[in-house]
């Protein structure tokens, strides 16, 4: 008679990444959010960035586009700080988290690209800081050295100091964290429907079709802003990509030539 070893399971720990997955998770499962969906019409963004001698990235293109669209909707700037009574913290300017991942000790993490100030960088600045995040060495990326030394505080500490830096400190928040974050999974042939945002807003998109359209999403603190206002930044945004962002890249082709 054929014996077969009844096959068994065993316990992982968690890595000092998924710690703090779990904390962030923790704190993001708080916010009541909504999501926006907006399909734009990109053929004329797809054509100058094809034509462009640097081709930048799409994550740049939208973090530079939405950098300009939050100068106009200060909504986008502010996050809602519960402690000690609820109130807005405004930001000055926009600082772009922006998802990258790699490949540390063998497991899939994500680190957080932080480009400050979006607005005013040039494309190609902007794709040099996701460049460094993505390949220099990872003991150089300031943003993973930080969070795996806080992976390794206790837990109950680690929790204090995610609390107080996002309900406490507006400045140290938006320095540590961000006003507003960008995931994409489109260069592996998928896109991100739900998400839970630790930042006011998160923009998410699918994948280009032929005709250049994409589908893009807007997920957002409820407490902060309204859909409708989403909606109008949406708006504002696929016209930034059209008319301001055509222009730079048109403008790399000519110089260029």
């Amino acid at each position: 008679m054929w014996n077969m070893t009844k096959a068994s399971g065993h316990y992982l720990s968690l890595s000092p990444y998924r710690k703090i997955v779990l904390d962030l998770m923790h704190f993001s499962a708080k916010i009541p959010i909504a999501t926006v969906e907006r399909k734009m019409s990109l053929s004329s963004v797809k054509i100058a960035r094809q034509m462009s001698p640097d081709k930048p990235s799409w994550t740049s293109i939208f973090a530079k586009g939405y950098g300009l669209v939050a100068r106009d909707f200060p909504e986008l700037r502010r996050s809602f700080m519960s402690f000690p009574w609820p109130k807005f913290y405004e930001h000055p300017h926009s600082i772009a988290s922006i998802n990258v991942e790699r490949i540390v000790n063998d497991e899939n993490v994500v680190i957080y690209g932080y480009v400050r100030g979006p607005e005013n960088r040039t494309l190609v600045e902007i794709d040099e800081i996701i460049r460094h995040h993505k390949d220099d060495p990872i003991e150089e990326v300031r943003s993973y050295t930080r969070t795996r030394s806080l992976s390794h505080v206790p837990s109950i500490i680690r929790k204090f100091v995610w609390w107080y830096t996002l309900n406490v400190e507006g400045p140290r928040r938006c320095h540590n964290f961000g006003t507003f974050a960008i995931s994409s999974v489109s260069s592996m042939g998928a896109g991100l429907l739900n998400l839970m945002p630790i930042l006011t807003t998160q923009i998410h998109y699918g994948m280009l079709d032929k005709e250049g359209n994409l589908d893009v999403r807007l997920t957002f603190d409820h407490r902060v802003l309204d859909g409708a206002t989403a909606a109008r930044a949406l708006v504002a945004l696929e016209d930034v990509m059209k008319s301001t962002l055509v222009r730079e890249m048109n403008s790399e082709k000519r110089m260029a030539a």
